[in-house]
């Protein structure tokens, strides 16, 4: 019998529908790892209101267009536990219960704190769930003793503070927690179809829930070569958004392209309508899981009721471990 590799915990907040910088960033990798590990994967409906609170009108919604997102792209509940993190009160007992063991200073030198509080100027979020959120994000890990979390080479320090935060309960009371270890994840980096870095608040991204036809009104948008006026001109690939789709869709092709741009021997039309046949096919199962997903009004509350339930079992489990070892477990 195939033995699992251990447990892994990754999330994403409900903002708004994925893009493929959100699938090669995390989503691809996901759908490698439920094969091989007992996977949790979860809806970060709280932590979308440390930034969003103010708002939130759009998170239900969000929520089901999400996972909606996830099971196009191949997650499979039948591998994998897929749940809303509301859903699981415990949670927020961790949180509560780290926030009383963790040093201030820990959480005031977070990399992101103060960039994003120079970066959301407009925003008021000069917050208490805001600076905490470093504990939340610990409770979702530690609850499921995690062994492992996916994360980008810019995420590690968060992940390092995870480590810290259980290390120190470990230290003040028993070895209740695990020191989770990162999976590093390698994405395949793509800009937006303006050239600059796909964003949803660019509006510039290519969603996995667009259609084929979509898909291709896009790449026709695509910048390309700003000094490449006609077909026979040379181009200068690096500085083409075309071309660094072909570096992700269309790998096989990538040398000869580079060299009949650079030659003069590809006009920018036909570089693009190739893009687009080869974006279409290889996104052609993720809509078509979709569609059938669509015809399912009932299937995506169905599975997080599935998830939610297997994720309680085990959250409320290390709860009463915690319980124990603070010596809190007073009825």
């Amino acid at each position: 019998m195939f033995v699992k590799k251990g447990t892994i915990l990754s999330g994403m907040r409900p903002t708004g529908a994925l893009h493929l910088g959100n699938y090669f960033g995390a989503l691809e990798n996901w759908v490698k790892l439920q094969n091989d590990y007992d996977c949790y994967f979860f809806v970060a409906d709280w932590h979308a209101l440390t930034t969003g609170y103010e708002d939130t009108t759009q998170i239900k919604n969000n929520i089901n267009d999400l996972v909606i997102d996830w099971i196009s792209a191949g997650l499979d509940p039948d591998k994998c536990n897929i749940f809303l993190q509301s859903s699981i009160r415990e949670h927020a007992e961790l949180h509560l219960l780290f926030s009383m063991t963790t040093p201030l200073s820990w959480l005031l030198r977070c990399p992101t704190y103060k960039d994003q509080l120079n970066q959301l100027k407009d925003k008021n979020i000069t917050t208490y769930g805001f600076l905490g959120y470093p504990c939340l994000q610990a409770s979702d890990i530690l609850i499921y003793k995690a062994g492992f979390v996916p994360v980008g080479e810019d995420q590690l320090p968060h992940l390092e503070l995870t480590r810290e935060i259980a290390r120190r309960f470990n230290h003040i009371f028993s070895e209740v927690f695990p020191e989770p270890e990162a999976i590093l994840t390698k994405a395949k980096v793509l800009p937006g179809i303006d050239g600059r870095k796909m964003s949803k608040s660019y509006d510039n991204t290519i969603a996995l829930s667009d259609s084929p036809q979509d898909v291709i009104n896009k790449v026709k948008l695509m910048v390309t070569d700003p000094a490449r006026i006609r077909k026979d001109d040379p181009g200068h690939p690096d500085v083409c958004t075309v071309f660094s789709f072909h570096k992700v869709f269309n790998e096989g092709e990538v040398a000869e392209i580079e060299e009949m741009c650079k030659g003069g021997k590809i006009g920018c039309v036909q570089c693009k309508k190739n893009l687009a046949n080869k974006m279409t096919e290889y996104l052609e199962p993720i809509y078509e899981r979709r569609q059938e997903v669509l015809k399912k009004p009932d299937l995506i509350k169905e599975i997080i009721h599935k998830g939610n339930e297997n994720a309680r079992k085990v959250a409320q489990k290390t709860m009463e471990d915690v319980r124990r070892a603070m010596k809190i477990d007073y009825m």
